[in-house]
């Protein structure tokens, strides 16, 4: 991907954007099939060769993606685990949104880290430490029981000796689309979770808003020595009575692609209309 793209901003595509949102909206119009929304990742700065998205709109199950063929390929979820691993945390009473973890006093690589944290600011802050302690507490069995009611990826845990490193190390695995199968769980409260988790956790993730729409969403960086680094931003949007599901994965050469990530999930969903609610 050019240095070019990497250096647009949103405000900068959006003669662009309103264009190609046109153009898939008609094509859209009554369709079933998916709709290929490549050209519109292209144009958010990111590579459709070395990414995919998919988004679903549940109300009538219309999806876009781009990649069809990478959107089934599994990846470590990385901090986009933080989603189900939020709802076990709440569920299983180990958490409740504002208990407190304590600070080891280990300094690490994020300034953030480096304090107490609740789990309501542990989420956005995709404090690691944090939710390697809630596993610890949850336990390896109880982990994968969960994972394994959730549908989500493999579900693989491994050992006591993955058992805070599972996410991370390519131990468990999804793709977008099992990403997206188990957020329409989520968002549609599909789930085997109660009324009180699901109150919690729609607080605890959302991380914007607007007029009539709310946005719910984790990013992700599978950070890999030997390998391609993996982005993901994983998450739902509500628009009135709309809702739409979406799941990217994109390969990241250095840290310069970090804002990609929601950036260009924010461009595809404007282009689709995920926030134009009446």
């Amino acid at each position: 991907m050019s240095s070019t793209f990497s250096k647009r901003t949103f405000g900068g595509l959006k003669a662009c954007i309103f264009a190609v949102s046109a153009l898939v909206l008609s094509a859209n119009v009554g369709a079933a099939a998916p709709v290929d929304v490549a050209k519109t990742v292209e144009m958010a700065g990111v590579e459709p060769n070395a990414s995919t998205i998919v988004v679903r709109r549940l109300s009538d199950d219309q999806v876009w993606v781009s990649n069809a063929e990478r959107s089934s390929q599994r990846f470590a979820p990385a901090s986009s685990s933080k989603i189900p691993h939020t709802l076990i945390a709440l569920e299983t009473g180990v958490a409740a949104p504002d208990t407190v973890f304590a600070w080891d006093g280990k300094h690490r690589s994020f300034d953030g880290w480096n304090r107490d944290h609740s789990l309501s600011s542990a989420f956005p802050n995709s404090v690691v430490w944090v939710y390697q302690e809630i596993a610890r507490r949850v336990g390896l069995a109880g982990m994968t029981e969960w994972l394994g009611r959730f549908g989500y990826g493999t579900a693989e845990t491994g050992t006591e000796d993955t058992l805070t490193t599972y996410w991370l190390d390519g131990t468990l695995q999804i793709s977008a689309t099992e990403q997206i199968a188990f957020l329409e769980r989520l968002a549609e409260r599909d789930l085997p979770l109660s009324d009180s988790t699901y109150a919690a956790a729609d607080a605890i993730m959302q991380s914007d808003a607007g007029d009539g729409w709310t946005l719910h969403s984790k990013t992700g960086w599978n950070f890999n020595r030997a390998a391609m680094d993996i982005g993901w931003y994983v998450g739902w949007v509500r628009c009135d009575a709309e809702t739409f599901v979406f799941a990217l994965n994109m390969d990241m050469p250095d840290r310069s692609y970090l804002p990609l990530r929601a950036s260009a999930a924010r461009v595809v969903l404007d282009a689709v209309g995920a926030f134009e609610c009446r």
